[in-house]
């Protein structure tokens, strides 16, 4: 078409040209003024051509330049679309490693208690008695310590170990602004074995200790998950002060919290009160290392209610669990007045503000009749946990996943038993 285009606009000239000339000559304008007129057009036509010609050649130029530009602005998209493909890969990629490492650093943790537990036990001369002889005998000792053994390896390795939340709510409005957490084991048959059932063979054998640590691994990895979603919820976790004195597990799981200290606001270690006021110097040490990572702890099976408050403050223990039953059971009335029995010179409804000035917070555990909320909110208790606002449930990795809800979906729902907030 661009080779035609020249000859047609030749051709048009030349015939306009023509007609001008022969207008001249039948009007009497004679062969030379024809012919001259004839000579000016072609010389104006081929002039006006010229610019005709560049005019076509920079349209056509634009539009190539344009094509250009399009086919580079699909060429960016394409690549930008790739960059994001590839940037989508590469945290995929992260997550998975971050994942093993994680799983791993766990399998060799649990593996290695494992392994030192088996070692005492290959150790123990011949005939000494065993430490789960008092409660198994000592003929099966070694075939239940194995078995138990075994059982927890498989559940690690085979993600037989489950974490189950419990809500904590604010009173009186019962909204969810805590969770505790909690073990399970299951075996090879997928029975959910409770705690009841392994720990006779558990405690003295050591492994008590192996998994606790595991669940402080699972607490520290659904806190940072639900952290990376904005979910504005604290978790309590148990540790042991076995696992707080243990020297191979310690030091590794402190680095681990150090990795992550933006997550002290969130996880709370939780300790037993008899475990606390009978610490030693070590695991004292130690708590004192988690709370300068900004850690808080809580003190639950609470049995003494005439605590000393310096020492918890000391001890960065900002929360206090007792149960309903201990709370209400220990209400007397002294000279007119609702007291309790552990404090006959404090009124029962100053007890909570008497620990807040210590930055404790009562939480109210074990609540499971109305009756109960009503005499806890009596004594201005802020807190509340039991199976009346929700049982314990098992937390499944696609719930860690959703932004949105307030509180963890569960598997089983029971709406007649669980208010969450």
């Amino acid at each position: 078409m661009r080779r035609l285009t020249p000859a047609l606009l030749g051709a048009t000239y030349l015939c306009i040209s023509l007609t001008v000339a022969l207008s001249l000559w039948r009007n009497g304008g004679g062969w030379g003024s024809a012919v001259s007129a004839f000579v000016a057009g072609i010389g104006f036509f081929m002039a006006l051509h010229g610019i005709v010609m560049r005019m076509i050649e920079n349209a056509g130029m634009r539009r190539e330049i344009e094509a250009v530009r399009e086919a580079h602005r699909i060429l960016i998209g394409q690549v930008e679309k790739l960059d994001a493909r590839l940037g989508d890969v590469a945290e995929t990629v992260a997550a998975d490693l971050q994942k093993s490492e994680e799983l791993s650093g766990e399998v060799q943790m649990i593996e290695s208690l494992v392994a030192r537990l088996e070692q005492r036990l290959d150790e123990r001369p011949a005939g000494a008695p065993s430490p789960l002889a008092p409660r198994l005998g000592h003929n099966s000792d070694h075939r239940a310590a194995g078995l138990l053994m075994d059982t927890v390896r498989g559940a690690l390795t085979d993600n037989r170990v489950d974490l189950y939340l419990q809500p904590v709510v604010s009173l009186p409005q019962r909204r969810t602004v805590f969770y505790e957490s909690f073990s399970r084991l299951r075996d090879e048959t997928g029975r959910v074995m409770m705690p009841a059932e392994y720990l006779a063979v558990a405690e003295p054998g050591g492994l008590v200790t192996a998994i606790d640590n595991l669940l402080l691994f699972r607490c520290v990895q659904i806190v940072r998950r639900l952290a990376a979603k904005d979910r504005k919820v604290g978790i309590f976790c148990n540790i042991s002060m076995a696992s707080l004195g243990d020297e191979t597990f310690f030091p590794q799981f402190l680095d681990l919290l150090r990795e992550n200290r933006d997550l002290a606001g969130a996880l709370i270690f939780e300790i037993g009160q008899g475990a606390f006021d009978s610490r030693g110097a070590v695991e004292a040490r130690n708590m004192g290392k988690l709370a300068e990572l900004g850690f808080r702890f809580s003190l639950d099976k609470v049995t003494d209610l005439d605590i000393d408050l310096q020492d918890l403050s000391r001890a960065d223990v900002k929360f206090l669990k007792i149960s309903a039953d201990l709370l209400l059971g220990q209400l007397t009335e002294v000279d007119g007045r609702l007291v309790l029995r552990s404090l006959p010179d404090l009124a029962a409804e100053d007890f909570a503000a008497l620990n807040r000035r210590y930055g404790v917070e009562i939480i109210a555990e074990k609540v499971e009749t109305e009756r109960q909320v009503v005499d806890v909110l009596d004594l201005d208790i802020a807190y509340g946990q039991g199976h009346l606002f929700g049982e314990p449930r098992p937390i499944k990795d696609a719930v860690l996943s959703e932004a949105t809800p307030p509180a963890p979906r569960f598997l089983r729902p029971s709406p007649q038993r669980y208010a969450a907030g």
